[in-house]
């Protein structure tokens, strides 16, 4: 096995928190040949190594020279990344300082919950989220030409469910503490400030003054991802007039695991249950109507909400403040290179439409992994290789879903009569031709 104890400056089994594993003290193990190739070796010289003539040493004791990889993001997307490159042997630094509490949502298809299965990092998804074992697709919108209500079973599509939904908060607070039983996994409450090339590898500059040098970076750092504009990786970005509007709302009648969407002339209004009664809204809609509506009284507000589904849940009730939030678009140019590469809306963000959000985020941690397994560690030019194969194996897949999502949101907005028929025509032909539905059901679900 690659991670082995001499390969890593390993902290001693406490309970010291995550957030206060940069100040918390360190073990550093005396210097022993490494009896593998491939791995990054690190000792107390490593660690203490004298600063530069005429600059004072601003390394924190617990930042190592050097590591395989340094993951730069404390998400969801940051959080299993670490989790899956520490796992398969490489010595990685996760930088991940605190983030406010996310209040969103996950729908994960069934490939992303086996995916995080085989990991370990989620067991029963029942004791964590919600069975989505139907979706009910409604026309709401006052056009000519409006698509007939459909309903797609999960049982058709050989699974007892498409996917759970999850709290996010739910998950990181599950992802988080696993990182502890792997030596080789360094979490530091501390943000990347400079990335320069520097041969083979790539330094790092942390937040806190602190240096170290790995082959590979891991961008999972967001929209505005620092790490891809340090890579000189171009996007293509679109805004969008709408926002979204999330809040969790207490339901007369329940979902009894079916989400529900309605679409409207700005956007999907969508109903995806969350346990028991309750549901997590997720209503798109123009900017400004939104923001009005998060301004009206609370009766006043719930009204419109039972409006908005036709009143067909009963009385409703807000358990959660509503948040809005704007929407835009992007995809990466190159999804990898130079031994840097991209994980999550630091490579791609859409809509919240089709539940491509975390599910294609996870995607790309699949591919790096399978790209990882045909990677030779112990050439020079590993991380180098490795990058420029994952930015092929995930060309496609993120253009496919850019183009699927692009093209449903559009055709949801759109008022020209060929779209409205185009789109009325593919409702019906999914409710009405198994072969074609069960093809949407791989494609939506993430089989490939």
């Amino acid at each position: 096995p690659r991670n082995h104890p001499y390969c890593f400056p390993a902290r001693e089994f406490d309970d010291t928190p995550f957030h206060d594993v940069q100040r918390a003290p360190r073990r550093l193990l005396s210097s022993k040949p490494v009896g593998h190739t491939g791995c990054v070796r690190m000792t107390t010289a490593d660690t203490k190594r004298s600063p530069a003539p005429g600059k004072a040493d601003k390394r924190h004791p617990s930042v190592p020279a050097t590591a395989d990889t340094v993951i730069i993001g404390g998400g969801l997307a940051g959080l299993v990344t670490a989790y899956a490159l520490a796992k398969s042997g490489l010595n990685a630094v996760h930088l991940a300082p605190e983030m406010p509490r996310d209040h969103r949502t996950s729908a994960l298809m069934m490939p992303s919950v086996r995916f995080l299965q085989d990991l370990g990092l989620v067991d029963k998804p029942s004791e964590m989220g919600e069975a989505l074992k139907f979706i009910r697709i409604i026309d709401a919108t006052d056009r000519l030409l409006r698509a007939p209500e459909a309903l797609f079973d999960s049982s058709e599509a050989g699974e007892t469910a498409f996917g759970w939904n999850f709290a996010n908060a739910k998950l990181a607070t599950r992802f988080a503490p696993l990182g502890t039983a792997l030596p080789n996994l360094l979490r530091i409450d501390a943000s990347a400030t400079e990335l320069k090339k520097e041969g083979e590898t790539w330094s790092v500059t942390l937040s806190d003054g602190s240096h170290l040098n790995a082959p590979l970076i891991v961008g999972a750092d967001g929209k505005q991802s620092f790490t891809r504009k340090s890579a000189n990786i171009s996007i293509r970005h679109a805004t969008h007039k709408q926002s979204a509007l999330v809040c969790d709302l207490h339901l007369d009648h329940p979902l009894d695991g079916e989400s529900v969407e309605y679409h409207y002339e700005n956007g999907p209004f969508t109903l995806v249950p969350a346990g028991g009664r309750r549901a997590n809204l997720v209503w798109v809609d123009a900017d400004e109507t939104l923001r009005q509506a998060t301004q009206l009284p609370r009766k006043k507000l719930l009204s419109t909400l039972r409006d908005k589904s036709w009143n067909l849940f009963g009385k409703l009730q807000l358990c959660t403040p509503a948040f809005v939030f704007a929407l835009s678009s992007h995809h990466a140019r190159d999804m990898g290179k130079d031994g840097i590469v991209l994980i999550g809306e630091s490579g791609h963000a859409f809509p919240p439409i089709g539940a491509q959000g975390l599910n294609l985020s996870l995607r790309d941690v699949r591919d790096l992994m399978r790209c990882l397994g045909k990677c030779n560690t112990g050439q020079p030019n590993w991380a180098q290789e490795l990058s420029a194969n994952y930015n092929q194996a995930r060309k496609n897949d993120t253009r496919r879903t850019a183009g699927m999502v692009d093209a449903l949101f559009r055709s949801l907005l759109s008022e020209m009569l060929p779209a409205q028929a185009l789109r009325t025509g593919g409702v019906w032909a999914l409710k009405s031709v198994p072969p074609l539905r069960r093809l949407a059901f791989q494609m939506g679900m993430g089989f490939n």
